[in-house]
């Protein structure tokens, strides 16, 4: 086991703007290097060493157990739900449920600050990761911004305001670095809240997604790909416009995802103590996954506003993964007018639930396994964890150059 227990940190200085990261092209830019805690960047980045299975066991004080399908896939969990809040927050993404949690956390005392990420003033896409002290400060960083995001960028703030408690919302890149360096920080009591996480652009190349699949780009409010296989647009009139996957144009914009994203195999959010996201929920329910003691506490803050029902799988989704491997693989795009009936048949006998959430960690395990191959191939063995070796030998792969 590594052991990174030192105080030579702070003698290490952050990387300037504009440099080059050490992970190079597979930065995430997660914000670890933006601070003196690059020290750690070779065991923290999940980039350079993945080490999921390992802080599996420090995090949640076991690994997944792979013969179990749902933990291979889900990772490890205590119990795992669909919910939404019977009163919904305004303006929130799905229902508030996160809001909800570092609001009740914070107004409780459990901790004194939450670390989330707000938007510039001059573009709501543009991620300001910040440290909220107020409900106020927690409301303004609803809604998902789906670019690259420095949240550990705030980590040297953290240490020097003397917090001992401390929530942080993040995705899975994010919070493997955090979890490497937790010790550091000084806290009492950590908590993680994470959200599933794929497929992240650049501010350039989300620019280029909205123009090229949505009818108002510049009133894009927010967009999630969703259960029933469309992309669901939020704009500023309060309308939505739905968009079947298989009407992207997949050969314009095949090649704007970051490459962190197309070379990840943590879209679940392993280490965090509580996922919420949607997943594994039929449309238009929230999936929660409660990984450990810690995670039930910060759900069970806020059990009495949510409506719950048991999570669900239905369907079947190899065939379709199986047939969206090849296609994806040859930047297969198809008419509006066959897209939209593809939609809607696959809606109707398409896989649901939990299905559905296994459909896409499918679907893009293998596409992000074949691209580490072709782009990394000396990081393969190493970098791909032994669950997702597990998934993608389901599936017959295309033959790499």
């Amino acid at each position: 086991m590594t052991n990174i227990n030192s105080n030579n940190h702070k003698k290490s200085k952050a990387l300037k703007p504009g440099s080059r990261r050490p992970a190079k092209e597979l930065c995430s830019e997660c914000g670890l290097c933006d601070t003196y805690y690059i020290h750690y960047v070779k065991e923290a980045c999940a980039f350079i060493t993945q080490r999921i299975e390992e802080l599996e066991v420090n995090t949640h004080q076991r690994c997944r157990d792979l013969d179990k399908e749902n933990e291979l896939y889900f990772g490890v969990h205590q119990e795992m739900m669909a919910a939404r809040k019977q009163v919904p927050i305004v303006g929130a993404q799905w229902t508030g449920i996160v809001s909800t949690i570092a609001i009740e956390m914070l107004n409780r005392g459990l901790v004194e600050g939450v670390v989330c990420v707000q938007n510039s003033q001059e573009d709501r896409f543009q991620p300001m990761p910040t440290i909220a002290r107020t409900p106020e400060a927690i409301l303004a960083a609803k809604v998902n911004k789906p670019t690259l995001s420095p949240n550990l960028s705030v980590l040297e703030e953290i240490e020097r305001s003397g917090m001992k408690k401390l929530l942080v919302i993040g995705v899975g890149c994010q919070i493997q670095a955090l979890r490497t360096v937790e010790k550091q920080l000084g806290l009492e009591k950590l908590y993680v809240l994470g959200t599933p996480c794929v497929d992240n652009v650049t501010r350039a190349g989300l620019q280029k997604f909205l123009e090229t699949t949505s009818r108002s780009p510049g009133t894009v409010v927010s967009y999630e790909f969703m259960q029933d296989f469309r992309v669901h647009f939020k704009h500023e009139d309060g309308s939505e416009e739905k968009v079947p996957f298989f009407g992207l144009k997949t050969n314009i914009l095949k090649d704007i995802f970051a490459p962190s994203c197309m070379s990840c195999f943590d879209y679940v959010n392993s280490l965090a103590d509580l996922v919420v996201g949607y997943m594994g929920a039929p449309y238009p329910w929230q999936w929660i996954v409660v990984r450990n003691d810690t995670g039930k506490q910060m759900l069970d803050l806020v059990k009495e506003q949510l409506e719950i029902q048991p999570v669900m799988s239905q369907g079947n989704r190899q065939p379709a993964v199986q047939q969206g491997i090849k296609a994806y693989d040859d930047a297969v795009t198809l008419p509006m007018w066959v897209a939209q009936l593809m939609g809607i048949v696959i809606d109707r006998i398409g896989p649901k639930g939990l299905e559905y959430g296994k459909f896409s960690i499918d679907s893009h395990f293998a596409r992000n396994y074949l691209y580490v191959k072709r782009h990394h191939p000396q990081k393969l063995e190493a970098h791909v964890p032994e669950f997702a070796k597990r998934i993608v030998a389901q599936y017959d792969l295309p033959e790499v150059d």
